[in-house]
Parts: C-alpha cells; structure tokens; sequence
C-alpha cells in the first residue's frame, strides 16, 4: 500500500528528515504550496476533492495539521495568489486558486479575529515587495542582495501602481510622463505617446517606487478597440437551460421500506425501470424475481413479502413496453426473453408463466429495446455478438444484425424508427438499416476504452451521442454525425473518473441530456447542439448520497404549471424519491410555450409489426402540452414599464417645510374651531333637595 507523507529536511543535513506526517493512500503525488511569511503548507492532488494545510515551525512539533477540506469538485491544478494581494481587513493569511474542469475557484484560509477593522501585525509580518533587488547581470556577477520588505498595513502602503522590471526606470526630473487622456487617434499621431493607466486591483494594491513607472506603448495591445465586443462572444454561447434546477418530491411521493434489491444487475442494465404507472425492480431472491411497485399508490411498503415475477433466471436486462403499459419485457442469463402481462390493478400475485418467450440466442443477453414507433418490435443483443429483431406478437426472430467482434455494450433505435445504432467493446460505433441489411450502413471509431459505453440519437437523428470511457479509464462523452461516422467525433469532453457507464437519457423536445451512473451522486446536464460548442452545460443535480438506478419517466409525467421539462424517479438504497428538473421562471402562471413544443404521442403505435416489416414507415402525431385554463408565454399581454423616477413637474410643484407646518395647523385648527357646545356633564339630571342627608 503507498501512503503519502510530508517530511521536512534541514537543508545543512540531508541524511534524514527532522518529522514526518503520514496522510493517505494514495497513489497520486501531491501539489505543495508554502507561504514563506506564515508557515502555511497546503497541499492539493490532481484529480481529488481534498485540501490539507498544515503550519510548518523550526520547533517540534515541526509540522502540525490546521485544516482538511473537502471541495464540491475534482482538483485539476491549484496555485498560490501572492501575499499582497491578500485581504488583511479579513484577515485573511492565504488563498488558494483551484482549477477544476470548468472554472477557477478562490479558497480563503481566515484567521477569526473580533476587530477585523484593525491591522494584525501578528498575522501579516512584512513581506518581499514586488520590486527586483537585482538585475540579471548584478546577480551573474555574484549579487545577492535580498528583496526589500514591505508592510501589508493599508495606512503605511504607497498608492498602488505597476512597474515592469523589464523596463528602464526613468528619472523623474528629467522626463514628464503624458497626459493621461489621449485619444486613440492621437496615439496613431504620436507613437511614443500612451494612455498612463495603471493597471491594479484593490485587493492587490502594491507598493509604488519613488520614481514613476513607464508608460506602455500604444502598439502593445492594451488600447481599447472601437467595437465592444458583447459578452457573449466573449465567454461562448450559453443554454437557456443553464439555470436548470433539480428537485426532490416531497416524502408524500416516495416509496419506503424497500428491501432484498438486486445490485448485482449488469452494467448493461439500468438496474430497474419504469413507465408513468408502475415500475419494475430486480430484487436479490434467487429465481430472478422482480416486484412491481405502483406510482399511485406511494408511501411505506408493508414489511411482510410482496407478490412478484419468477422469471426462473438471473435477470440481465428488463424494458416495459411503451404501447402496452401492462407488458414487461425481460431479458435473462438463460438466453431466453420472456414478456410478462402485469393486471390493471397492479401484481396480485405470483406471476410464474410468461405470455411469450423468444428463443434464438445462443449465450447471455445483453440488452432489449422496443421500437419508438411499431408495437411489438423487440430488438436484442447477446455475447454471441448478434443483435436480433423479433416479433413479439408471434414470438419468432425476423431479423439479424452481424458484424460485430466483441461484446455490444448498448444499442438504441433511431427517432424515425428505420436505422438501429450499436457501441460495442471493439471501440467501433455502428449503424444499421435492419430492414435493408444485416451489415452496418456505417461504421466508425468510438470510446476507446473497454469497460463500457452507451449510445443514443440526438439533434433528431442526426447525430449520435455515446458516452464511454477514455483509455485513461476517465468517462466522457462524444458527439459523431450519424452519416459519417468513419470521420471520427465532432466533439469530445471529459467528465471526471468513475468505474460506471454514464447512463444518458434525451430529451427530444428541448436537446436536454442528462447523464448519470449506477452509484454515482451527481446527474450532469447538457444542452446538445448540431453546431460548435456541441456541449453547452448546465446545472448538475447533486444528491446525499449514491443512486442505486436513476430512470426517467415520459414527458407526460411533467408538471407545466412548474415548468418541469424532466422528470425521475431515484432509485435508493431503501426507497425511491421522484425528481423534477425545472427552469426558473418569473411568469409561471402562463404556459411556457418556448420550453413545451408540440410532443409525440408516444403511447400510441404509430404502424404495427407486420407493416414495419414489409418497409412502411410512419411517424408519431403529435399534441400540445398546454392546459385548457393557461395562456401562452408568448401571447401574455405586454405590461407597461414603470417609470424610476416621478416626472419633473412633481419635484416643481413640491411645497416647501413652512408651507406645509402652515397648512397643518390651519386643518387642526378648522377641526377643533372654537366650538361653544355644552359640556357633557352639563346635561346631567340632578337629585331632589329631600334626597340630600
């Protein structure tokens, strides 16, 4: 086992280490950075989550353990900012600049002080300035002159300015710098005239020499261009989806109490599935058992045992059939494929007789997918490596795929239901025309890596996406174009390290993929686009802890009313938590027309098997997502800006503090006027003389 340890050496004896601290093991080597000034040592390793610092002192203990973090991403490099730029008004003692796949993230390490108003001369002693000691002859020549020390105490550093020690330092007497407002067509005038800007930050003001810093040509690329470029040429076209957020249903829609699950499913498999009413889970029990849970009826399961398929073999795939929402389709170790009717009501009882069972395999299944399109169209692909296209209705093989030279790791049919893609352990991505022939119609490089990968049709049919591993073993996903895969990927892009197979699932209706896998904490989300970038991300969704399956369900199940484009179900260790994914929106009680195009009707067949075979084709109708009592976004009436400001002739018309006392006192004055009513006690009635003692 290697561990790492940090040691630390006296330069004057190197034949062993004064301490030693052990961290970790870990075969990965770390990144040190040391502040010089505060004895801080924070060592970061590529490819990890975590930081360690520790402070560094002559005496014993010689190097004691300050703080271990954990970062919410992978650490691809970090560096360390200098120590005049630091915060002192925070007290902050070093800062850290993590690189990870997609940003550059700030790591302060604060000392907590009560009046962090107030210079701490304990915490920030001086430092080396900024300026050299030498110049490159001098210390040729045997120059050893230490870099002068500055203070890091606002009220005793100069005004900030920049000094290039490439530069000549010019006398101040004898040379004026220019104005500072030049004109760009001055400058092309006057070449040695420039704008004297001062290039600093004020987190990083530092200290200026006495004499005044050179002015940078106007040939060096600092002057500003007469087009402004907008800020999205700078940073890159963005997805209207970035802002998507991920959300757990409330514990009212959960299913609990889930016991004996499988986890021993291929990496081929999803681990479970599902339609808008039911889902289907393998459990552990020998037999290849699989419970049937209804979406209607959530909460706890009863502990006692629940009735459930006997599919008489060890379960390598399973799919419901999406134009029969009672039939389940699965796949077992025994070559065989049996489809099973589940009642309306939901699994009564034990269901031991299959209606159909498809047999033509000659070794372990890998996977099965119905048709988009045509009812009872069953594709599969086995270890003999041959996929097999079957219908169901009468249970025989109508069609076979050849081809292949290793193991297929996933397959999908294409949105208009004619082409069938395959990615297989070869690293060759394959498309087929099975009604046409039984060799691909084309064949190109995929994943080189061999521990799994997965396909799907993206941008309608156009293009393929896969995700895979490289030969690094880091996962990552890859965009070819469906008629010309020998040309290799449009675009490829790194994840992070896992050993499982990124599942992806697509959105047909807004180009939304997302991306997760069995034991992973994190679902990535990408828009995908025919053209450069390919990839544009959004928000990933983070859980608590490691999915066991993660499934999503029909764009039916979506709730419009909160601008749900996706939704999940999370299969865990002990239950299941439904997921939506929704983009935020000011004006919700409208129909967001621009995020809910016209979708398919999926649940209904579009041509049977029979027609299928013989070369029909025929696509989905399609119906609108909008509720009868919603308006559309784009025909919601246009509100009328509000004015910031009150117009001019309120200011003018404003009365003054005198004529407003004035006009107060006149009001209490007409209210209270010199009234000469009675008194109240003057109405009372007296008691006779006799009454009186």
């Amino acid at each position: 086992m290697m561990e790492r340890e940090v040691c630390l050496w006296d330069s004057r004896r190197l034949n062993c280490s004064l301490t030693s601290v052990t961290l970790d093991a870990s075969p990965k080597p770390l990144i040190p950075l040391f502040d010089l000034s505060s004895g801080l040592l924070v060592l970061a390793g590529k490819g990890e989550k975590g930081l360690f610092c520790y402070e560094v002192q002559p005496a014993q203990p010689a190097v004691v353990e300050v703080h271990q973090s954990f970062l919410e991403t992978r650490t691809q490099g970090a560096a360390q900012v200098p120590r005049l730029a630091l915060d002192v008004t925070a007290c902050e003692v070093m800062r850290v600049l993590q690189l990870s796949d997609s940003a550059v993230v700030p790591i302060s390490y604060l000392v907590p002080r009560k009046a962090t108003h107030e210079f701490h001369k304990d915490l920030f002693p001086d430092c080396p300035g900024n300026v050299p000691a030498a110049s490159a002859q001098a210390w040729w020549a045997g120059d050893n002159t230490q870099v002068e020390l500055v203070s890091l105490d606002p009220a005793h550093r100069a005004s900030p300015g920049f000094l290039s020690p490439c530069l000549p330092r010019l006398d101040q007497d004898s040379q004026h710098p220019p104005s500072a407002h030049v004109e760009a067509g001055d400058q092309a005038k006057h070449p040695d005239h420039s704008v004297g800007s001062s290039l600093s930050s004020p987190g990083s003001s530092l200290a200026s020499p006495s004499s005044v810093a050179p002015s940078l040509p106007a040939t060096s690329g600092f002057s500003s261009s007469p087009s402004q470029r907008s800020l999205q040429n700078i940073l890159g076209p963005s997805s209207a989806f970035r802002h998507i957020e991920g959300v757990v249903l409330p514990r009212t829609t959960h299913i609990t109490n889930l016991r004996g699950l499988s986890l021993t499913t291929p990496g081929e498999c999803d681990g479970f599935c599902a339609n808008q009413h039911r889902i289907a889970i393998p459990l552990l029990a020998t037999g290849g058992q699989v419970a049937i849970l209804e979406l209607s009826q959530p909460g706890r399961l009863p502990d006692t045992p629940m009735p459930t398929i006997q599919n008489g073999a060890p379960i390598s795939d399973l799919c419901w059939d999406p134009f029969d929402e009672q039939r389940l389709a699965i796949a077992g170790e025994d070559t065989k494929i049996r489809l099973w009717r589940v009642e309306p009501t939901g699994l009564q009882k034990q269901l031991l007789e299959p209606e159909v069972v498809l047999r033509g395999h000659t070794e372990k299944i890998y996977s099965i997918k119905f048709h988009p399109l045509a009812s009872d169209v069953l594709a599969s692909s086995s270890y003999d490596k041959s996929v097999r296209i079957w219908d169901v209705r009468t249970g025989r093989q109508e069609l076979g795929l050849q081809g292949h030279t290793d193991q297929i790791f996933s397959l999908a049919w294409s949105p208009n239901g004619r082409c069938l893609a395959t990615v297989s352990k070869d690293g060759r991505v394959r498309v087929y025309e099975p009604r046409q022939a039984a060799h691909p119609l084309q064949d190109g490089p995929g994943p080189k890596g061999g521990r799994g990968a997965r396909v799907t049709w993206v941008c309608g049919g156009q293009h393929l996406l896969v995700s895979g591993f490289d030969s690094r073993s880091e996962r990552q996903l890859s965009l070819h174009q469906a008629e010309a895969l020998a040309a290799g990927p449009l675009a490829t892009i790194g994840l992070d390290v896992s050993p499982s197979t990124l599942i992806p699932f697509y959105d047909v209706d807004t180009s939304v993929a997302f991306f997760t896998g069995k034991g992973d904490t994190r679902v990535f989300v990408y828009e995908v686009v025919p053209e450069a970038p390919f990839f544009l991300e959004c928000n990933s969704f983070l859980s608590c802890d490691p999915h066991k399956g993660f499934h999503f369900l029909p764009k039916t199940a979506c709730d419009v009313r909160e601008v749900e484009i996706a939704r999940a179900l999370r299969l865990r260790q002990s239950s299941i938590e439904p997921v939506a994914f929704r983009v935020p929106r000011v004006k919700k009680e409208f129909f967001q027309d621009d995020l809910f195009p016209a979708t398919q009707v999926w649940w209904e067949p579009a041509l049977p098997a029979t027609a299928w075979l013989k070369g029909a084709n025929k696509q989905h109708r399609i119906t609108s997502l909008q509720p009868k009592d919603m308006t559309p976004v784009s025909q919601a009436p246009k509100e009328t800006p509000k004015r910031k400001y009150l117009p001019s002739s309120v200011y003018l018309e404003e009365k003054s503090d005198e004529q407003k006392k004035e006009e107060l006192l006149s009001a209490m004055v007409a209210k209270l006027g010199n009234r000469d009513d009675p008194l109240p006690q003057d109405s009372f009635e007296g008691v006779d003389e006799e009454e009186w003692d």
